[in-house]
């Protein structure tokens, strides 16, 4: 099961029942969501941060937590686009051994914008 971030509207009800004073596996269990989460948030309030606050730092962190494009050296892309022309596909491309391409996975995104017969 993949995790699923709590939303505004959570957040708001989480503050509401930590300012009530509700023990965080009861309001888990209302909420539907593990305890942990529950507590993490209640110690972010106390420490003195707004659920504002709290979702935007999750914001920004998500924002690192993507995966960096990859990207093929100058070479390798001209080489690609060369044989593109010649109407090879990409595992053409990568079974002759005029050249080694030093990413497979890259070769076949970028040769998908090659012409198609």
């Amino acid at each position: 099961m993949t995790y699923k971030y709590p939303t505004i509207s959570e957040l708001s009800f989480i503050q509401v029942f930590g300012d009530q004073g509700t023990k965080a596996y009861i309001a888990a269990k209302s909420l539907k969501r593990s305890a942990e989460t529950i507590y993490r948030i209640y110690r972010s309030l106390d420490a003195g941060h707004s659920i504002t606050e709290y979702h935007e730092n999750y914001k920004a962190n998500k924002s690192k937590a993507d995966r960096k494009p990859i990207s093929l050296p100058s070479d390798d892309l001209d080489y690609i686009k060369e044989k593109g022309t010649l109407f090879l596909t990409p595992d053409t491309i990568v079974g002759r051994n005029e050249k080694a391409i030093s990413s497979r996975y890259t070769l076949f995104t970028v040769s998908s914008s090659a012409p198609k017969i």
